[in-house]
């Protein structure tokens, strides 16, 4: 059994259970999409990569893309999900040369709900640690997918921007993640709370505004907007 095919096996027996057919059609008519979906939460994604990342603790680059190949040719969104959280993980494995793989696989999850993760949590981190890879941002962001184009903003967020004095740009990076939180507060909750030293008060802010009361407050706001 390959390392790949290891995963499948691994993550369809721990996601597959814990899913309900309820919240697999909720999410599958949410995301307008036409993969199969077992109805698991993100948090039992996240612990079933979390333990699969314990269990294996030596994975190589190698490893991480076969894993990740593997898992996008199922047509399962939770194995999908599952590939970038390993990725996530794992991302300081990663390096400029890897992009354009990794932006292969923007390329075919044509859905934010693999966009927004797989682009500041596992894209984003190796353009942070590699200056030379910012060159690639430009063209990211003239592509003629919109996907990519997203990445692009994604990637910038989390690696070039965050200590932007700018106002205006303060407030669109804000304004950014501010959107997103409206689907998905937790990336959003995520992002603002690994960047807080170096995200400005008023990114901060206005990021944070749909959040829950909780997650403002751990991030130091008023629990109301």
């Amino acid at each position: 059994m390959t390392v790949g095919t290891n995963a499948v096996t691994f993550f369809t027996r721990r996601l597959r259970r814990a899913g309900s057919a309820a919240r697999a059609k909720g999410e599958k008519a949410y995301l307008k999409s036409e993969l199969r979906f077992w109805g698991t939460g993100q948090e039992p994604i996240r612990a079933a990569v979390r333990d699969y990342c314990d269990a294996h603790p030596d994975l190589t680059r190698g490893d991480l893309r076969a894993i990740a190949e593997t898992m996008y040719a199922t047509d399962v969104h939770e194995l999908r999900a599952s590939a970038i959280g390993v990725l996530e993980r794992n991302s300081d494995l990663l390096v400029d040369r890897d992009l354009p793989w990794l932006i292969t696989l923007v390329r075919r999850s044509k859905s934010w709900a693999y966009v927004d993760w797989l682009a500041p949590k596992v894209i984003g981190d190796v353009i942070a640690r590699d200056g030379r890879s910012r060159r690639r941002l430009s063209v990211w962001a003239k592509d003629d997918d919109f996907w990519v184009r997203r990445a692009a903003l994604w990637s910038r967020l989390a690696a070039t921007m965050l200590e932007e004095r700018e106002f205006f740009i303060r407030k669109a990076i804000g304004w950014v993640l501010r959107e997103v939180s409206k689907k998905r507060p937790e990336l959003t909750y995520e992002f603002l709370r690994k960047h807080k030293g170096r995200v400005s008060r008023l990114s901060l802010q206005e990021g944070a505004k749909y959040l829950p009361g909780p997650r403002r407050k751990a991030l130091g706001l008023p629990s109301r907007g």
